[in-house]
C-alpha cells in the first residue's frame, strides 16, 4: 500500500512535532506544510518538502490524503476546521472541553457536505485521557471519574493568554492540588469543585506601554480557561521566559474510583497516567496515528466528524488485524 501522504496546518510547536512524528511511522510521509506566514520564511526538518500559503491550499487537495490542523482551539480551529473539513481528511487537537459539541457539529456538517472524513479533539486531553475515562465508566459504574493535569505547560492555555492585547509571550501552568490527589487515590471518592482540583500559574511578557493590571484581569476571567480557577499571573521578562519557561513538558492522570460487591464493600482504583518531556511531540504523536485511522475510514467510504470514540484501535496501527492479534492480544 502507498505511504499516507499528510499536510501540516501550521508550522509552530505542534507542527513542528507533527514533522517529527511523522519520520517516525513508515507509512506515512509529510507532503507539504502550509503557513499563514511567507512560506519562504520557513524551511522544513524533512528535505524537499514544499512550503505554501494556506491561502492556496486548494490548489494541493489531490497532493494530500490528511491534513493535520496544527493551530490553537481559541481562535484558529474554530474557523480552519468546518473550513477544510469540506475540502480534505482533516485531524485536529480541538481542545475546549466545553465547546466540543458545538465544534464538532460545524465539523461533521462540512465534513459530510464534501464526503470527507475529520476526527476532531485527537490529544491526550481531549483524547487518551478521554477514552481512560470512557473505559473507566463502563467497567466500574458505581464510581467517580477524576482527571489531573499536570504539573506543566498548557499550550493552549499560553495560547489564550499569548492573543490578549498587550502580551507578547506567555506561559500558563497547570498545577493538581496534592491534597485533592490524596483523597482521590485513597479511594474515599471525594467529591471536588474544578477550583479545588487545580492551580494555574502563569508567567506573562507584557509590552513596555501594556496595562497590566488589565492583562492579569482578563486572564484571570476569561471563561473555559481561567475564571473558575485559582490563578496566579507573574510577570517577567522576555529573556526570564526564555531562560527559566522555554521547555514544553505536561502529564497527568486519569482515576476511575469505584466499589463492586453486593453492599459494594469491594473498592478499585484505576489509574492511568502520563508523563511527558514535550507536550507538544507526544501530542503530534497521537495525531499521526489517528491521521492513519482517519484516511483507513475514508477508503472503507465513511464521512463526517468522528471523535476518539469512535475509531476502534486497530484502526490506529500500521500492522494487519493478523499481527495485531498474534502480537499484542
Amino acid at each position: 500500500m502507498s505511504k499516507i501522504r499528510i499536510g501540516i496546518v501550521g508550522y509552530g510547536n505542534l507542527g513542528k512535532g507533527t514533522e517529527l512524528a511523522i519520520r517516525q511511522t513508515p507509512d506515512t510521509e509529510l507532503a507539504s506544510i502550509f503557513t499563514r506566514r511567507d512560506p519562504s520564511s520557513l524551511e522544513a526538518l524533512t528535505e524537499g518538502v514544499p512550503v505554501y500559503s494556506i491561502n492556496n491550499i486548494l490548489e494541493h487537495k489531490d497532493d494530500v490524503d490528511v491534513l493535520i490542523l496544527c493551530g490553537g482551539s481559541a481562535t484558529d480551529l474554530p474557523v480552519q476546521g468546518p473550513e477544510l473539513a469540506e475540502n480534505f481528511n482533516t485531524i485536529d487537537s480541538f481542545d475546549t472541553h466545553a465547546k466540543i459539541p458545538e465544534y464538532f457539529a460545524k465539523v461533521d456538517a462540512a465534513a459530510k457536505k464534501g464526503g470527507n472524513v475529520s476526527i476532531i479533539s485527537v490529544g491526550w486531553d481531549p483524547g487518551m485521557f478521554s477514552v481512560n475515562r470512557l473505559y473507566g465508566t463502563c467497567i466500574l459504574p458505581e464510581g467517580e471519574n477524576y482527571t489531573f493535569w499536570g504539573k506543566g505547560v498548557s499550550q493552549g492555555h499560553s495560547d489564550a493568554i499569548r492573543r490578549i492585547d498587550g502580551v507578547v509571550d506567555a506561559r500558563q501552568y497547570t498545577i493538581p492540588v496534592e491534597k485533592a490527589v490524596e483523597a482521590v487515590r485513597s479511594g474515599s471518592n471525594p467529591q471536588l469543585t474544578t477550583r479545588q482540583k487545580h492551580t494555574r500559574e502563569c508567567f506573562v511578557v507584557a509590552k513596555e506601554s501594556a496595562d497590566k493590571a488589565k492583562i492579569e484581569a482578563e486572564i484571570k476571567n476569561m471563561p473555559d480557561y481561567f475564571a473558575d480557577y485559582d490563578t496566579t499571573v507573574h510577570f517577567i521578562s522576555e529573556e526570564e521566559l526564555q531562560r527559566d519557561h522555554s521547555g514544553l513538558p505536561h502529564g497527568g492522570f486519569v482515576i476511575r474510583s469505584g466499589k463492586t460487591g453486593i453492599n459494594k464493600e469491594t473498592s478499585h482504583v484505576v489509574e492511568y497516567s502520563l508523563k511527558l518531556g514535550s507536550n507538544p511531540e507526544f501530542t503530534s504523536s497521537i495525531l499521526v496515528a489517528y491521521a492513519r485511522a482517519a484516511v483507513k475510514l475514508s477508503r472503507e467510504g465513511a464521512i463526517g466528524a468522528k471523535t476518539v470514540f469512535d475509531i476502534a484501535p486497530a484502526y490506529l496501527s500500521p500492522k494487519s488485524a493478523e499481527e495485531l492479534r498474534a502480537e499484542m492480544l
